[in-house]
């Protein structure tokens, strides 16, 4: 039995005779944290398409219309960063049959995805959709990229850009429709169909998939549904409505005393009186998503601006969740200094939803966490030092590159501490848990922990009404919440499992949070381990 200690993440990797990446049998164990992370962001990738995609529905049956989009969004990203782009023969890499199998998973889901029906939906459901394609066409291209340095004609997933950009097309333009000045001063509204809620979320991916279109959006020839000319790319007016979005987000108030986004405003009374236009009732409750959606909108719109204000920004606003997770502001990197109590997103340094602990979590709930991580990770990229198209977007000075890649830097002990948590909480057959608290228990099977100690009644804010989870809520309120989010969980404590089956259990959301945050530690790792002159 061989038995590999990495003290990074503090976990063991065991396996008789040598370990398995995929359908690859190695002989030896991988050799740093960052090849450790691999290799656990590998199979938590596999898990998650071989236990809950099915490839002959094109789908994860589980998933409803907006986490289906996450997921696609989640398959692409990992997909991306563990492609084979600078070694080919490494051991630590995804063989290009893999590779062409995940993506082909991507495919798939293009052709079931519920396209029809979300155009009937909330303006955040069409938003997840921009974001995934975005996300499948940033793969396609790293892939040609990669395919040109080898001197071969092309990768074939080259010939489905054209109808990922016109289906990311087709959302955006409908969500654009949402945005309006009458109401607020400005920003989207959540549904058209019900009274006005103008939330974080909602103006969070406008802003973000604004900012993404922008920079990555390959133009689109396509006219139908429009009847106009289509769609070029690095068009300005994806530009400015990111820097709309965010002005007006930004002076909203819609920041709480520990500079978190709270979940958003309705306008008071405005039922019965339709004269009201103000802002005016917000809603206190805080969820990890509203905290990082906007973290890729910045990064953007840094890259499409120059202006550095939008990376201070995101970095003020990470900061502001690491300490809400009860993480200590000195800097140490050792979890015995984080705080047991609740501090507004967590305990003992470990990202939290205020369900987790009570195992009451809805799907919408479950895939929150794992949105944060993706974005964090996107804001967290070391940036170009040259202009990826000059005159359109932006390099930065050895000075910025270096600043922010030292913040970055030193958010990687908290990352990793929430990886290797979130890893303890995986299953024998390798599922995540919804509570990575749990995970820093030595008993995960069923014991009350330190961290299980959370008073609802005094970590839900002043003011705050949890939509996404509280049942007494979610049938009272019908403006600000999806039919999905009223599936409440499946089943009470069970007694013959651990904690982290209560409830709704281990799904395919609990999953792609797992896949989240382990793609996080990678990329950290990998971006931190990188020595480059130029910076």
């Amino acid at each position: 039995m061989l038995v590999v200690w990495y003290g990074l993440l503090g976990s063991a990797y065991r396996t008789l005779g040598g370990l398995y990446y995929g359908q690859k049998r190695l002989s030896t164990a991988p050799t740093t944290a960052a090849d450790v992370a691999y290799t656990q962001l590998h199979g938590a990738l596999d898990v998650m398409q071989s236990k809950f995609y099915s490839p002959w529905l094109g789908t994860w049956p589980e998933s409803i219309d907006w986490t289906g989009a996450v997921l696609n969004t989640h398959l692409s990203a990992v997909v991306g960063s563990i492609s084979p782009v600078k070694d080919k023969e490494s051991l630590l890499c995804l063989s290009e049959n893999e590779l062409n199998k995940y993506f082909d998973h991507s495919i798939g889901y293009y052709f079931v995805e519920n396209h029809f029906a979300i155009r009937n939906e909330a303006y955040d459901d069409m938003l997840w959709v921009v974001l995934g394609w975005l996300e499948s066409m940033q793969l396609i291209d790293s892939r040609s990229q990669y395919y040109i340095t080898q001197s071969i004609l092309g990768w074939h997933g080259e010939q489905f850009m054209p109808a990922f950009a016109h289906r990311a097309r087709v959302f955006y333009e409908l969500a654009e429709d949402g945005w309006d000045e009458k109401l607020c001063g400005g920003g989207l509204t959540w549904n058209p169909r019900l009274l006005p809620y103008k939330n974080a979320i909602t103006n969070q991916l406008f802003i973000a998939a604004s900012a993404a279109m922008y920079l990555h959006f390959p133009g689109d020839e396509n006219e139908s549904p429009f009847q106009s000319a289509g769609a070029p790319t690095y068009d300005a007016r994806y530009l400015r409505n990111a820097v709309k979005g965010y002005e007006w987000l930004r002076r909203s108030g819609m920041t709480n005393n520990q500079g978190l986004y709270v979940d958003g405003f309705h306008i008071k009374d405005y039922q019965t009186n339709r004269s009201k236009t103000e802002c005016d009732d917000r809603n206190e409750m805080v969820y990890t998503y509203n905290q990082g959606v906007i973290l890729s909108g910045l990064r953007g719109l840094w890259e499409g601006t120059g202006n550095t204000t939008y990376l201070d920004d995101g970095h003020e606003l990470i900061r502001n969740v690491i300490r809400a997770t009860g993480w200590p502001e000195t800097g140490a990197s050792s979890a015995g200094f984080a705080h047991e109590r609740w501090s507004g997103l967590g305990s003992r340094g470990i990202l939290t939803e205020l369900c987790d602990p009570f195992g009451t979590c809805t799907q919408d709930s479950q895939t929150f966490k794992g949105i944060f991580f993706h974005h964090i990770t996107a804001f967290c990229k070391s940036l170009p030092r040259e202009a990826k198209a000059p005159g359109k977007t932006r390099g930065a000075s050895k000075q910025i590159a270096a600043a922010h890649r030292a913040s970055c830097d030193g958010y990687l002990p908290w990352v990793e501490h929430n990886a290797h948590a979130a890893l303890n909480t995986r299953d024998a057959s390798g599922v995540f848990g919804s509570w990575w608290g749990l995970g820093l228990s030595e008993d995960k099977s069923g014991a009350r922990t330190r961290g299980s100690r959370v008073n609802p009644l005094s970590a839900i804010p002043d003011g705050a009404i949890d939509y996404r989870n509280d049942p007494s809520t979610i049938d009272s309120d019908a403006e600000n919440v999806s039919t999905a989010s009223r599936a409440m969980p499946k089943s009470p404590v069970t007694p013959s499992g651990g904690l982290n089956d209560r409830g709704r259990g281990r799904t395919v959301e609990t999953q792609s949070g797992g896949l989240a945050v382990t793609r996080a530690l990678w990329e950290f790792l990998r971006s931190s381990n990188e020595c480059s002159d130029d910076i």
